[in-house]
């Protein structure tokens, strides 16, 4: 009797090129840089992608080495309930959990949605974000995008009330959401706050750096404040509350779709509403963040739309519409 041969690990660094610059309040950058984990057993593949983020000390080598290193324990049969006691949240247990959840749907021939007990996922709109720039750019940018729907509009610089007076008049129709991206401070704040409920702003991501966040629970929100650098895994929500109204949930900074959902679970049990984002990446990380994102408040997949071109069997997008993957890519 022939032996199953055991899963096969591979790990490569990608490099994709954004269409023009990105910029936060930390910085610019033209290309996405990912992680893909595949493992491959009994004739299928399963994939996953990670994007690996300076901010919390992650770089593009030392998150490919840390996946290499686990072939061996792959294939020894390393599943996704044992990857969690191996591997930390972040964006190296991101990679390999979605690709094994790729690989049990393949498997089994059943999509990934429903291994995970949940319903079909449906097309959701996408936030389309507006890249920190002068007044001038970000309101060319925004007119440009006027017709989207939901524009979320990166802050965290001097001069943010410009900024958002300016896109609120060259985009009067869209919902707008802010990424402040920790660059605001307790001396701006109120300020920044009022702009913003000037410019009809429904939601704020990260006012203030994780670190120098509580001021948050003792002023007057006047709109609702999202958690994102300060929220990571199901552990990081107790010290949310009283602070934040809503968390963000990342993929990668959970260490992929099996946290992330129970994070979710938990943050409702909170009383948080629920965001979902993503990186600059290729839709290969983008899609199973879609099957978290069909409970969510607010939906910021648009990583994909950022590139200057994507990989096989990317996720369509009907302008902010973006519908669930197919089988090729993922799940």
């Amino acid at each position: 009797m022939t032996a199953t041969p055991a899963p096969i690990l591979t790990v490569a660094v990608e490099r994709w090129p954004i269409a023009g610059t990105f910029r936060i309040s930390r910085g610019a950058k033209t290309q996405a840089q990912v992680v893909l984990a595949r493992v491959a057993a009994g004739g299928h593949v399963g994939q996953g992608e990670c994007v690996p983020y300076a901010r919390y000390g992650e770089t593009v080598d030392g998150v490919a080495a840390t996946l290499a290193a686990l072939a061996p324990a792959v294939a020894a049969g390393l599943d996704r309930q044992s990857l969690a006691a191996r591997l930390p949240a972040g964006a190296a247990r991101n990679a390999l959990d979605c690709a094994l959840w790729d690989l049990a749907a393949k498997q089994s021939g059943r999509p990934a949605h429903a291994l995970a007990g949940l319903p079909a996922p449906r097309p959701l709109v996408t936030a389309y974000t507006i890249s920190l720039a002068t007044p001038e750019a970000m309101a060319a940018a925004a007119r440009a995008a006027a017709g989207r729907p939901l524009l979320k509009v990166k802050l965290g610089a001097p001069g943010d009330p410009a900024r958002i007076a300016a896109v609120r008049l060259a985009a009067p129709a869209a919902e707008l959401i802010v990424d402040a991206n920790e660059g605001w401070s307790g001396d701006d704040l109120a300020t920044n706050f009022a702009a913003c409920a000037a410019a009809g702003v429904t939601l704020i991501e990260q006012p203030l750096p994780a670190d120098a966040d509580a001021a948050l629970a003792s002023i007057a929100r006047p709109i609702a404040v999202c958690a994102d650098e300060s929220a990571h895994d199901r552990h990081s929500l107790g010290a949310l509350r009283g602070k934040y109204d809503a968390v963000n949930i990342k993929l990668d900074k959970a260490g992929g779709l099996t946290e992330a959902l129970a994070m979710a679970a938990l943050a409702r049990g909170h009383g948080f509403d629920i965001m979902v984002g993503c990186m600059i990446s290729t839709s290969l990380s983008i899609a199973p963040a879609l099957l978290l994102a069909q409970q969510a408040r607010i939906v910021d997949l648009d990583g994909a739309l950022l590139l200057a071109r994507d990989r096989p069997h990317g996720l369509r997008y009907d302008g902010s519409v973006v519908h669930p993957p197919q089988a090729q890519l993922w799940g």
